[in-house]
């Protein structure tokens, strides 16, 4: 109790930063899964790199699907825990676990059978089409670990647990270092997989940190206890935890759908060129983490503070995570700026070629990471007031109103070729910044804010 009333009170800049740290240090050991990856299948040579580049933007697709849902269950535990509510955060907690399960699995099965149509669909070259089949095909069965993990790590965030999450990840990083040189490259007499044993050593990682937390919520030591009882699906809860989490959803699947379409663009461009988007992407996804850990943080804080009736207090915190985001990441951005080079020399060291492209790619993106960060934290604002629709109409505008149009007319119809597709993410960013700015500074989210609460209660949900 103490620590949820500290949420409520006090300083907020203490309370983001609190929260913030903890998620941006998991989500950095999570995005270092990828980066292990490239980094040792980058000694395999460009194409290595390129097929799981490729194969990554689906990947993100299919995860999207289910994502959402474990958004819903922070959005919907942070709530109650503002209102200090245990009976309904343990049973929120277990339908989401058992909703969970059941789309990780069917998303499992179908990402397996269709590896092969989706790689050929987005333009995987001849050079490269096995290797991303199969490296797609063994990081399919580790959907349902993945999202199991995902929705524990989601419910301990709603109810401000950050620290937990962080250690298990930091964990399974450490385990991943050993495992994904032993199954790409082999050791001794047993023969490595290439391409599909980084998949592999990530599924095994992925593996225990799922039944990890999934004990942890049984235990129900942390703040939250699952039930076995409590997760025979209620269709009530089930269309409450979808009408959060589809927009939710839709919003990360409209934009790895993007991510997909862009890379179709780049496949036109040669191999050499989609080795270096998916370098540049990969430093990008790793620069978002802090704009992530603040759009979190604010989501749980924005959301137990408007389960407590304090939205006053949950718009200054929507203010302070803005202007931290914004100056923060052009700080990042600056220093990317500087080492864009040096920076994608690590990751292909004997391709000359990809290292310019890349960090060309890496110095236009980088001047707009602060107005990325304002997007995504002003997007945690909307849901942890509950209004996922907003972040997924501006995410959705962002991508593929602005973003792939764009990219398509400057690589196709201008004399840039495929750096226009480069230039088409910061001016996207500039975009999607400001609609996002001036929604919310219309306060409309908050007058919805307070009627939805009440309609809520009075339901008999809080």
């Amino acid at each position: 109790m103490e620590k949820s009333k500290g949420l409520l009170e006090g300083s907020i800049l203490r309370s983001l930063t609190t929260l913030a740290w903890p998620i941006i240090m998991a989500n950095i050991l999570q995005t270092a899964y990828q980066l292990i990856d490239t980094f040792w299948l980058g000694r395999l040579g460009a194409n290595a790199v390129a097929a799981v580049s490729i194969s990554f933007p689906i990947l993100f697709l299919v995860l999207s699907l289910g994502a959402g849902l474990t958004l819903a269950g922070t959005v919907i535990v942070s709530q109650f825990k503002g209102a200090e509510n245990q009976k309904m955060i343990d049973f929120t907690a277990s339908q989401t676990v058992i909703l969970v399960l059941l789309v990780s699995i069917l998303l499992a099965i179908t990402g397996y059978f269709s590896a092969r149509p989706l790689m050929t669909l987005i333009g995987a070259g001849p050079e490269i089409i096995e290797d991303s089949v199969s490296y797609f095909q063994v990081s399919s069965w580790g959907f349902v670990f993945l999202f199991m993990y995902f929705v524990f790590q989601s419910l301990m965030r709603g109810i401000g647990n950050v620290m937990l999450p962080m250690y298990i990840v930091l964990g399974t990083v450490f385990l991943n270092l050993i495992l994904d040189p032993l199954f790409i490259f082999g050791f001794g007499s047993f023969q490595g997989y290439g391409v599909a044993g980084a998949a592999v050593a990530s599924v095994i990682t992925q593996g225990l940190s799922a039944f990890v937390g999934l004990g942890i919520l049984f235990r129900g030591k942390r703040g939250i206890r699952i039930k076995l009882k409590e997760m025979l699906l209620q269709w009530e809860w089930v269309k409450r935890l979808f009408s959060l989490g589809i927009p939710s959803s839709l919003e990360q699947s409209s934009r790895a759908a993007a991510m997909t379409v862009m890379v179709m663009l780049v496949t036109s461009f040669g191999s050499s060129v989609v080795a270096a988007y998916g370098i540049g992407a990969r430093i990008l996804s790793l620069v978002i983490v802090p704009a992530l850990g603040f759009a979190i943080a604010t989501t749980t804080l924005v959301g137990q503070n408007i389960g407590a009736a304090k939205i006053k207090r949950a718009e200054k915190i929507g203010d302070l995570s803005t202007k931290i985001a914004f100056f923060g990441l052009t700080a990042i951005g600056i220093l990317l700026f500087i080492f864009a080079e040096p920076l994608t020399r690590f990751f292909v060291p004997n391709d000359p070629q990809v290292i310019k492209d890349g960090s060309k790619f890496i110095k236009i993106m980088a001047p707009s990471f602060g107005l990325l960060g304002v997007q995504q934290v002003l997007n945690g604002v909307f849901n942890g007031a509950r209004f996922t629709q907003a972040s997924m109409l501006i995410s959705v505008f962002n991508m593929w109103i602005v973003r792939f149009p764009l990219g398509f007319i400057l690589s196709y119809k201008t004399t840039l070729g495929f750096e226009g597709i480069w230039w088409a993410f910061p001016i996207s960013n500039l975009v999607a910044a400001i609609i996002a700015f001036v929604y919310y500074k219309t306060g409309h989210w908050k007058k919805r804010t307070m009627k939805n609460r009440h309609l809520w209660l009075r339901e008999g949900f809080g």
